[in-house]
């Protein structure tokens, strides 16, 4: 677990990986659940939403968290607040524009379609899009899933700014006091009432992806975020981490077993009885920060060691989180009316949406132009040190 802090942990890059891989697999299984999603086919799958839900607690926390801790990687070769903001608006700015613009329009316009919208793409473009307004079912222009870009830039924001104005030694003892809570025993108990305390108030654990009004979503996220960030230079995070993390696993494991029980009596949108709320969300708060936190050590433990496919994975992954949505709701809209079960559609589905994103960052990156409004540095890194990789976005 002791490691010089200029040390790259690989653990961290295929924990973020690996995460965005859920995070498709959690979207295709999205549109065949009771929530619902623009593109519905085939019908809802009543029990769909069951392993959905072992996802659904953390995965966006952990994405934060893993996007703080390399955040820090990164400030720890500027050292200077304002070249690291610099940095991180081009290469978060740049695609946050390019996606606004080009990649998500596809996706409120297919929503309008399937509500009998009789205007091709191009009038849309032109008159819809971005016209500041509601148009049938949609909120334009739309954000979709670029919500999450537009809070991590946010929270970018917002470090910079404690980094710029907090002198050296404020921020020494804001570390420190960071650790005395949490390098410890409290790590876990902590934790999951900080968690729960935050996602208690409004609307708990429903995200509305609206900027101004997704206070326990920003207090969450941001946490998470600022926590991945500390955790990075704490060496006594890292090993309360290492020893705590199978805990953390079974903490996380019951919170899923009551989630998951809760989803099975009442399922798709049979109400909930009030009794069980306040303990689902109990039960929310265990499966999240348990396991973030027994994920962070398994990263360490087992996932520390470099592979030569790590950097180009690493590298694709903000490209085809851009890509991925965009490219599901076209292959979903096209599959609608295939005549396909919810088992062939979903692999037609997953797996088209994987090759399709994967194909996009594979053109981007050989086009120099577009290289920054993907995501990516603007020279191409040469194949003998993509497994040195130093650098990630998100």
């Amino acid at each position: 677990m002791d490691r010089a802090p200029a040390q790259r942990h690989y653990g961290m890059d295929w924990l973020r990986i690996g995460a965005f891989v859920l995070l498709i697999v959690y979207h295709v299984g999205f549109s065949f659940t009771p929530w619902g999603y623009q593109t519905p086919t085939r019908g809802v799958v009543q029990w769909a939403e069951i392993p959905l839900l072992g996802l659904s607690a953390w995965r966006l926390a952990l994405l934060f968290a893993i996007s703080g801790y390399a955040s820090a990687a990164l400030f720890s070769r500027e050292r200077n607040p304002g070249a690291f903001l610099k940095s991180r608006v081009l290469r978060l700015g740049l695609p946050l524009l390019f996606g606004l613009t080009v990649i998500v329009p596809p996706q409120p316009y297919l929503g309008l379609v399937n509500t009998h919208y009789s205007h091709g793409y191009g009038y849309f473009l032109l008159h819809d899009a971005f016209s500041f307004r509601r148009v049938m079912n949609e909120n334009l222009p739309a954000v979709m899933h670029l919500w999450f870009v537009i809070y991590l830039l946010a929270y970018t924001l917002v470090l910079c700014a404690a980094l710029m104005v907090l002198p050296a030694r404020w921020r020494a003892l804001v570390a420190a006091g960071f650790e005395k809570l949490l390098a410890g025993p409290a790590l876990i108990p902590l934790g999951c009432l900080l968690t729960y305390a935050i996602r208690t108030p409004g609307n708990s654990w429903t995200d509305t992806h609206n900027f101004l009004d997704d206070v326990a979503a920003h207090a969450h996220y941001c946490a998470m975020f600022l926590f991945g960030f500390a955790l990075r230079g704490s060496q006594a995070l890292h090993q309360a981490i290492a020893r705590q993390w199978k805990w953390a696993l079974v903490v996380g494991l019951v919170g899923y077993a009551i989630v998951g029980t809760e989803a099975w009596l009442y399922p798709g949108n049979v109400r909930t009885p009030a009794a069980w709320m306040e303990p689902l969300d109990f039960a929310k708060a265990l499966q999240c920060w348990g396991t973030v936190i027994a994920l962070f050590g398994v990263a360490d433990l087992y996932w520390n060691r470099d592979h030569r496919w790590r950097g180009t994975l690493a590298e694709a992954v903000f490209p085809v989180f851009l890509a991925h949505q965009t490219v599901m709701v076209l292959v979903s809209y096209w599959l609608r009316n295939k005549g396909l079960t919810a088992g062939p559609e979903f692999l037609a589905l997953y797996f088209s949406v994987a090759v399709g994103s994967w194909l996009f960052y594979l053109v981007g990156r050989e086009i120099g132009p577009l290289r920054p409004l993907i995501g990516l540095k603007r020279s191409k890194t040469p194949l003998r040190s993509k497994a040195a990789l130093a650098s990630s976005t998100l």
